[in-house]
């Protein structure tokens, strides 16, 4: 079986091309991810900002819930990258038979997924309180490409293959912005931005799908390949409840805020988040690099004491920024209509301090194959929606979520410090 991997360079890495563009050659090595990452980013926040802006809180605070929703409904793809990523990673002798179980599965769920979150749509449309019911069916349909987008980034996560996801990910943010905010202009309703969203989801899987267009594994499949693929299917299922349970914890808050608080102070919420995602999303990339070599043998101790230094000192400088600049920080978050939550900015920006370095965590988890990271991060979910019914105020809520994220970042530490010490062991018992 000939490994897909051997198409990179050194450490997985693309070669650069000497005579390519200077930006072609800065996308093919991992920093290129971060700069992709970070536009994605950008464009993401400057949808939300639009539509925060052209919609008011009320309404915007009902898109800002189906963004959630569409976060909890696209964890399968979640799951599938994050296995394709490790597998791939761990086991380069087994990528053919991997990858085309990735990409045979990922169709599969999220045409499944996609007719179940359609079928649900009125139980979505009155539980966000929406306009009308064809927002909820077009979130629905957002799930399909959001999932397929999933199993194409794993494969090549895995591969280090830098410069196709790369443009992957240039082609999320920059998109959503420019048809979704079209969409606004054109006509300031929910279901406008969610036309936009879900043209502009099915970009990325354009090039991804060229991208590994007719590759396959071998036409002779051997048990070890039939048994690889068993496992991977196994694997994307644990991973997806756990990321499952991330995403929930993450994005679930805005819609207990939805149906707790009244429409102008959930609309507040929902713009405080801005900020919360902001924080969240900027040192995504972080992960993205560090997962194989979390999944890595040797590598895996280091890679996350390092991801824990880096995220812990960029929230600490994104909560002081939103306290110190909460002005600038509020022309962000959609301007004088959320004056109201402009000195509580600082909150919101240590609920995505907490977020990133929990999501680093998880991943951890999910590197090493581990089972209580679910069980621990589905607890911190029951605990907020739990203590978040009873908030009866913007801060209120804001606090008791962020209580919750400091205690499951506190589980999750000593856990991976507990299988630090078993790991150690377990070597000197064998040597």
């Amino acid at each position: 079986m000939t490994s897909t991997v051997d198409r990179a360079g050194p450490g997985g890495a693309s070669p650069p091309s000497a005579g390519g563009p200077r930006l072609l050659r800065l996308l093919r090595s991992s920093a290129g991810i971060a700069i992709a990452m970070a536009a994605m980013n950008v464009g993401t926040y400057a949808f939300q900002l639009v539509a925060a802006r052209l919609l008011g809180p009320s309404q915007y605070g009902a898109v800002a819930g189906m963004m959630a929703l569409l976060m909890v409904l696209s964890v399968v793809q979640l799951g599938l990258q994050a296995t394709a990523a490790r597998r791939i990673a761990a086991a380069p002798e087994d990528v053919a038979a991997i990858e085309q179980t990735v990409l045979t599965a990922t169709w599969r769920a999220a045409l499944v997924l996609g007719a179940l979150a359609v079928a649900a749509s009125p139980a979505v449309w009155w539980l966000l309180r929406l306009d009308g019911l064809l927002p909820a069916v077009l979130l629905g349909l957002c799930v399909v490409p959001v999932t397929v987008m999933g199993g194409q980034a794993g494969v090549l996560q895995g591969e280090r293959r830098w410069l196709p996801l790369s443009m992957m990910y240039l082609s999320v943010g920059l998109p959503r912005v420019l048809l979704g905010g079209g969409c606004l202009l054109v006509s300031a309703t929910e279901a406008s931005a969610m036309v936009g969203v879900l043209a502009a989801s099915w970009l990325p899987v354009l090039i991804g799908t060229w991208v590994l267009r007719g590759r396959r594994a071998d036409a002779i499949v051997t048990a070890h390949d039939r048994a690889v693929r068993r496992d991977v299917r196994r694997e994307t299922a644990g991973s997806s409840l756990a990321l499952l349970a991330f995403v929930a914890l993450s994005s679930l808050d805005v819609v207990v805020a939805r149906n707790v608080l009244d429409d102008h102070q959930a609309g507040l919420y929902a713009g405080g988040l801005i900020v919360t995602k902001a924080v969240l999303f900027l040192p995504q990339f972080a992960v993205v690099i560090l997962f194989p070599s979390m999944s890595t043998a040797g590598e895996s101790r280091a890679a996350v004491l390092r991801g824990l230094a880096f995220l812990t000192g960029l929230g600490a400088a994104c909560v002081a920024g939103a306290y110190l600049l909460s002005d600038l920080a509020l022309v962000f978050v959609g301007g004088d209509e959320y004056a109201d939550v402009q000195s509580k900015l600082w909150l919101f920006a240590c609920l995505g301090g907490l977020l990133s370095v929990l999501q680093l965590l998880v991943y951890a988890g999910l590197a090493k194959r581990g089972r209580w990271t679910k069980y621990l991060v589905t607890l911190g979910v029951v605990a907020m929606l739990a203590a978040g019914a009873l908030a009866t105020s913007v801060t209120g809520l804001a606090v008791t979520v962020a209580i919750v994220d400091v205690v499951v970042v506190v589980l999750l530490v000593a856990l991976q410090v507990f299988r630090g010490k078993r790991g150690t062991e377990t070597l000197q018992t064998a040597a």
